[in-house]
């Protein structure tokens, strides 16, 4: 029942309680209205799907999420994915566009409800931390990219390569539109302030409402401003997305990457309220919710929609307690809905542009490369590799993901390929590894050993016999080569084959293959295979100092 209908299991309401959840909700809702008509701008529709957006998902979502905390609604990287995809096949401005729009916001709640009911909220995390700071500072400056021809009042045509586009719009900065700069530069101007000076004001509402103002009095419409225009009141009309086969087959890539990363961004808000809150979250319940709220909002003419960070930790710093915050944050946005859609005729966009380029500055931290490359080379390759693909593809921004999760697959693999062995009686340059002192005294005459701290399965079952071999060819005096397992954790059909392979062979040239350390369940597997008999019962001991004081008594060499 509790993974149904989760909504059931919030905290008991109290009269103080509801008071601190209705202060929060309206808090809320005064920066996501402002923010809902931006990343309608920012996905290439008109602003009421944001605010759709921002009614009936956010509600969806909230009472079936693990997260009550949570503010699901339109987002800056959901909705620059959306774009994105969507400009690569279809005209931006279209019907088509549009229609694929809710389809987009449909596969993409289906990819994770799917994913939450098959528990596998882990699958997610083949995106690593590296992977994903690369693509979300890349991911950053696009949207602010794509946001310089609305702050400069600049018409161009979109192409397959937004540097391109980011190039063209430069060089045409001779045709800028005076008051759309002027309008922009004036809401950064107010929104710093507000942050700086009142961050306990709704600064977004108060900067837009004053800006609304000064647009209608001073005619900005009249004078070659691009404004949001009309915005159809009332409640968002009811449907099912178009769709076709083709087109479906076309979003589905572009929809998984939707899926991936907005839920990557809502599991970043739900650890943080956990930790502060104390209340734990459940990663597949939440897929649940946010696939749910997606699917909600492509039965009402949305955009898809993910957990916000910002309005998150909004929600978190107002006191709110439980889901009902969401519920009054819905609510003023149907109001606005309903009644206030006439008052924003006049928002100039380059006033959107300049607020959604304010929110992405939060999410460039250029210091996530250095700290990527400081803890390995490989993290920091694979954080500037999937930064510089996601610049390089964009605005097909999920192909520089992709190749992210790839280079970081790969080096993984590559890892695991060439573990780290420790060869210990070997003429190796630098000073040797520590070893046991019995088996120290006895390295270098007639005794050679390696630790293997990897698993000993088919990727790497070469790298080990190579090394093996070579331990053998450095000592011709060498009679026994002793395995340090204790890092051996599994043991598969391939490896169990080298082992037996090698035994044979090394016994032919007159060397015993031992073995010590090994685990319980790596014993079993050597045990049931039959390889304990060739490589001899006596050959295995449970420590190294034990296998050579046995290895002394059996020749005195040693």
């Amino acid at each position: 029942m509790k993974r149904l209908l989760p909504f059931l299991y919030w905290p008991r309401f109290t009269r103080d309680t509801v008071r601190d959840d209705v202060v929060a909700g309206v808090t809320v809702a005064l920066v996501a209205i402002p923010q809902s008509l931006a990343y309608a701008q920012l996905a290439g529709v008109p602003s009421q799907y944001g605010l759709y957006a921002a009614f009936i998902p956010s509600i969806v979502g909230v009472l079936f999420g693990s997260s009550a905390i949570l503010s699901t609604g339109p987002v800056a990287m959901t909705s620059l994915l959306t774009a994105a995809s969507i400009s690569a096949l279809v005209p931006q401005g279209s019907e088509q566009f549009y229609a694929y729009v809710t389809l987009l916001a449909l596969l993409s709640g289906l990819f994770q409800l799917g994913f939450g009911l098959a528990r596998a909220g882990l699958l997610l995390s083949l995106v690593s931390h590296p992977v994903l700071m690369g693509f979300v500072n890349a991911a950053a400056l696009i949207i602010a990219m794509a946001q310089l021809p609305g702050l400069f009042g600049i018409s161009v045509r979109q192409s397959e390569h937004l540097l391109a586009d980011t190039w063209d719009v430069i060089t045409r900065l001779g045709t800028l539109h005076e008051m759309s700069l002027a309008f922009g530069v004036t809401a950064i101007a107010m929104f710093v302030a507000f942050r700086k000076y009142a961050p306990r004001l709704p600064g977004m509402l108060i900067t837009i409402g004053i800006l609304i103002v000064v647009s209608h009095v001073a005619g900005f419409a009249d004078h070659g401003g691009s404004v949001v225009g009309r915005i159809p009141a009332g409640f968002p009309g009811l449907g099912v997305p178009a769709f076709g086969w083709s087109s479906i087959a076309a979003l589905v890539p572009a929809a998984f990457a939707v899926a991936l990363i907005s839920f990557m961004e809502a599991a970043s808000s739900c650890k943080l309220i956990a930790i502060k809150t104390r209340v734990r979250w459940d990663e597949n319940q939440e897929l649940v919710g946010q696939g749910l709220a997606k699917i909600a909002a492509a039965f009402c003419q949305s955009i898809p929609v993910s957990g916000s960070f910002s309005r998150s930790a909004l929600n978190l710093a107002s006191d709110a307690r439980t889901g009902l915050s969401s519920l009054v944050s819905a609510a003023c946005v149907l109001v606005t809905l309903l009644f206030f859609t006439p008052l924003l005729y006049d928002l100039p966009k380059s006033v959107l542009a300049a607020a959604i380029m304010l929110a992405v500055v939060g999410l460039i931290d250029i210091t996530a490369f250095r700290r990527a490359w400081l803890a390995s080379r490989q993290d920091g390759l694979a954080a500037i590799a999937t930064f510089v693909a996601t610049l390089v593809f964009a605005p097909n921004i999920q192909n520089g993901l992709l190749t992210g999760i790839i280079i970081s697959l790969a080096a993984i693999l590559y890892g695991q390929m060439r573990p780290k062995i420790e060869v210990i009686g070997a003429p190796v340059a630098g000073s040797e590894p520590e070893c046991p002192a019995t088996l120290a005294s006895a390295l270098r005459r007639k005794v050679g050993a390696l630790r293997f701290d990897a698993s000993l399965y088919f990727a790497n079952v070469s790298y080990f016999e190579n090394a093996v071999l070579a331990l053998a060819r450095s000592n011709p005096d060498i009679r026994y080569i002793v395995i340090i397992a204790s890092g051996i954790n599994h043991l598969d059909a391939s490896g169990v084959e080298i082992l037996r392979n090698l035994a044979e062979y090394l016994r032919q040239s007159g060397i015993t293959l031992v073995l010590t350390d090994v685990k319980k369940h790596v014993q079993g597997v050597i045990e049931r295979t039959g390889l304990i008999a060739t490589l001899g019962a006596e050959n295995m001991y449970a420590t190294a100092d034990e296998a050579t004081e046995k290895l002394r008594g059996r020749d005195e060499g040693i």
